[in-house]
């Protein structure tokens, strides 16, 4: 009896084991499948769009001229196809992960099956030492007293029963080895096509990079006018820039001119209520600005304005793009283009012709100007401000609150060119920040 107890109790803790385990397994696969599923999305949504891009840019080649909008296109392409290849490497090394942790569960399973199998054995050798109906008879009448007798009888009724469930477990785990068996093959097939896809990728990404040099060749020969519409381009961006970073300085400084006369306000008002503002025990003292306060403690002096920062700060990261459909162009900080170097402020998205517009947060329009005939918009969210260029057409204006994704107008043709693509920034107070970091990654 003591040795039958023991097939019973140590049969009981593997089953649990074994449970455990599997729930494990199933958490780890479904993190691991909805990371799979949104980098699969990227690298559709990637694939989308090179073939727009790859269709506008035969356009551009048909013409029998190089020209600007084709290095442009091909300086997108590109770029979209780098990040193409950043999203293969993160799925071949999530596929890793999984790989590895396939072959731990395989493997762990196997043990499982073997351990289930030899304590099985054991039981039916157990059993067939003592299959005699004499003797279990006699095991039964030897008790001292019913109760004994009926204890025993049940625990001949439980052990056979915990037979058939030991077998249940063993053809159980048997075909979750085969399950996981070929997942692990099915991985290992999408790791290698996925391998494959990083190769013509790379291959045709060394012939960009080399018509891009042909191109940048081509155009050199046409130098005059090249330096004559770069400059005109850089010329007008410049211009849009001081513009921008004029308005937001204004708004500050409104900002703090609002703050510092309600403070003085509310200071004069405690004072006839013989209350002293100062007092730490006053509820709801109004904050001191002065000229000697920050940008940060100006742009956040009421609580309205505090709790859109929080906020806007809070959306880091999540931002929609202020445009449905893009493609980044041109990144955050300095860059040399054909020779001459600039520096954005910004992020520039090439889009789709006449393209919506619209907010990425909740807040009030600023500034509304006209600047060598485009537009751009700022929009302030407490301390941060985002400012939209190369406008078509605005649907708002100054004063107006928006609401996030809001149309607030169209996007317009580079002068130089032709391609739709609107210049986005995001400021924190008066500096310029990189609002890749800020919006959704694609």
């Amino acid at each position: 009896m003591p040795q039958q107890s023991k097939f019973y109790i140590f049969g009981l803790m593997k089953f649990f084991k074994i449970v455990f385990f599997l729930i494990g397994v199933f958490v780890a696969v479904g993190v691991h499948a909805q990371s799979s599923d949104e980098l699969k999305r990227r690298r559709d949504k990637y694939n989308e769009e090179l073939e727009k891009l790859n269709r506008e840019y035969e356009q551009t080649v048909n013409d029998k001229r190089s020209s600007l909008k084709q290095l442009s296109l091909l300086k997108a392409q590109i770029n979209l196809r780098e990040q193409k290849i950043s999203n293969i490497n993160s799925q071949v090394r999530l596929l890793d992960n999984q790989i590895s942790e396939s072959n731990n569960t395989v493997h762990s399973l196997q043990n499982q099956l073997d351990q289930l199998r030899k304590q099985y054995a054991a039981m039916i050798l157990f059993a067939y030492r003592n299959k005699s109906s004499y003797n279990k008879l006699m095991f039964i009448f030897a008790s001292k007293d019913f109760n004994q007798s009926y204890k025993r009888l049940k625990y001949l009724q439980q052990f056979a029963s915990y037979r058939e469930r030991q077998a249940n477990y063993i053809m159980g785990t048997e075909k979750d080895l085969h399950i996981k068996i070929n997942e692990l093959d099915n991985t290992k097939k999408e790791k290698n096509t996925l391998l494959n896809d990083q190769v013509k990728e790379k291959e045709t990404l060394g012939k960009q990079r080399k018509d891009q040099t042909q191109v940048v060749a081509d155009l050199s020969r046409q130098q005059g006018d090249l330096k004559s519409q770069q400059r005109d381009l850089q010329r007008k961006i410049a211009k849009t820039n001081q513009e921008i970073n004029a308005a937001i300085r204004r708004e500050i400084e409104e900002a703090r001119r609002r703050a510092e006369a309600a403070a003085k306000a509310a200071a004069a008002a405690a004072a006839a209520a013989g209350v002293n503002p100062t007092n730490k025990n006053v509820t709801n003292a109004p904050k001191t600005i002065t000229s000697k306060s920050t940008t940060s403690e100006v742009l956040n002096a009421t609580p309205e304005a505090a709790r859109l920062s929080n906020d806007f700060l809070g959306s880091r990261g999540s931002l929609p793009w202020p445009v449905a459909n893009g493609v980044l162009v041109q990144g955050f900080g300095m860059y040399k283009s054909e020779g001459i170097t600039s520096e954005s402020n910004g992020i520039d998205i090439k889009t789709n012709q006449d393209a919506s517009v619209r907010a990425v947060f909740q807040g009030d329009v600023r500034a509304v100007h006209n600047t060598m005939g485009t537009y751009f918009v700022v929009i302030q969210h407490g301390e941060y401000f985002t400012a939209y260029s190369n406008m078509k057409t605005v649907s708002v204006s100054v004063g107006q609150k928006v609401s996030t994704k809001q149309n607030i107008g169209t996007v317009a043709l580079e002068s130089v060119t032709g391609i739709p693509k609107l210049s986005f920034q995001v400021w924190k107070g008066s500096t310029p920040v990189n609002p890749s970091s800020w919006l959704t990654p694609q």
